[in-house]
């Protein structure tokens, strides 16, 4: 059903603005007439702009967005509101009514109006894909299917929360080492493209061979100021070919198998995996989400193909009456601790629990791995970054040593 923006008067004869969904114009003018709002502006507006190319995005988009926190947020305040005995419908008017951000504000009028034409909360979101994830979705259906949607939205609430608090701390560990990369190209760029083009003249007038390093330093000079363009078209085509390249399967498996293999990166994107691997299948399961179904909603939100294979094979050994912890075992990319959890799980009956226990033990494994090399990373850069200062400073001072030898 088409949702409408308004500009109307109040009873008080104030302006004020907001939303409606109604069939059509008429339609909606009455609705708000009879709720003694009187329309002076109106127009049909939409959550997700109609008829456009796959992968468009719009110019309003650039400017309002639903951002994961205010998803969350959403999704306990509605928790809360069921719990509390409120229908469905009526929470979400109300979720609509304090809502600020005018796109949010949008796909919820059309969520509640789904609701009121007798579709499921989970249908009404599965058509907002761009806001509701896979997870979210599934985690919904499996609420309404046992009846406990607030307990099941609560938990949402509360994946959401935790894993984007992980990726704030994981944020936060590396912006100093990449503010003091940029800061430190930059200065060297500076360095090497304006000041030692000072050097350069004082330095021909000499009508002296000039030593190794000067004219190491001269020349990369001349490279940068001449042909910076050409420079940066080089390193866009550069990351351009990679990208494309990871876009095929080959090129895919092989990036996935580097990110894994890779010393130091290797092992936290490896940790990064299980945490995201037990918080995702833990609270699905534990939501009442089939476990082949939730495996497969692993599987999609894996983001590397070698641990998608071992999940298609987990899935359809599972399939065949075997127990997770078995093909799981066979992998090399499992950790063998991993391993004992889920069979301890299923063998006691509350996988799920182990599940979110292997997520909370990888989150702070990871947090500390990267909190360590962020730590490391500090004192290397600070030392390459001497070694070239110092590099270029002494093949600068070196020609004029030697020119007072001469002289001396």
């Amino acid at each position: 059903m088409p949702v409408y923006e308004y500009t109307a008067l109040d009873r008080a004869g104030k302006n004020i603005k907001g939303i409606v969904d109604a069939d059509n114009p008429q339609t909606a003018r009455q609705k708000l007439r009879t709720s003694e709002i009187f329309p002076i502006e109106l127009k049909e507006t939409f959550a997700q702009p109609r008829n456009l190319p796959s992968g468009h995005i719009s110019f309003s988009s650039l400017f309002h967005r639903v951002t994961p926190g205010e998803i969350s947020s959403l999704t306990r305040q509605l928790a809360t509101l069921l719990d509390a005995g409120i229908t469905l419908v009526s929470s979400l008017e109300a979720l609509i009514a304090q809502a600020t951000n005018p796109l949010l504000k949008k796909i919820l009028s059309e969520i509640k109006e789904s609701v009121n034409e007798g579709n499921g909360l989970s249908f009404s979101l599965s058509k907002h894909p761009k806001y509701f994830s896979q997870i979210y979705i599934n985690m919904v259906h499996a609420g309404e299917a046992s009846g406990s949607l607030d307990l099941v939205l609560e938990r949402l609430a509360d994946f959401s929360e935790n894993q984007e608090a992980l990726k704030g701390r994981i944020r936060a560990a590396m912006a100093y080492p990449i503010i003091m990369s940029i800061i430190g190209v930059l200065a060297l760029m500076v360095l090497v493209t304006f000041v030692i083009p000072k050097f350069v003249d004082v330095f021909n007038e000499m009508e002296h061979a000039l030593p190794i390093p000067t004219l190491i330093v001269i020349g990369a000079s001349k490279l940068l100021k001449s042909f910076w363009w050409a420079i940066l078209l080089l390193i866009i085509a550069l990351i351009y070919g990679l990208r494309q390249f990871k876009r095929t399967a080959r090129g895919s498996r092989l990036w996935d198998r580097i990110m894994l293999g890779a010393p130091v990166i290797g092992t936290i994107n490896i940790k990064m995996a299980m945490a995201r691997f037990g918080r995702t299948l833990g609270s699905l399961t534990q939501s009442g989400v089939p476990l082949i179904s939730s495996l497969e909603i692993v599987r999609n939100i894996a983001n590397n193909s070698l641990f998608a294979d071992v999940i298609d094979n987990a899935i359809d050994e599972i399939q065949a009456g075997k127990a997770l912890a078995t093909p799981l075992s066979r992998s090399k990319w499992i950790p063998p601790v991993v391993i004992q959890m889920i069979s301890v799980g299923e063998h006691s009956g509350d996988l799920e629990k182990m599940l979110n226990k292997i997520a909370d033990i990888y989150e702070r494994e990871v947090e500390t791995r990267i909190t360590m090399l962020t730590s490391m990373l500090e004192p290397v850069m600070i030392l390459i970054m001497a070694v070239i200062v110092g590099f270029i400073a002494f093949s600068i001072v070196l020609p004029i040593l030697e020119m007072s030898q001469i002289v001396h």
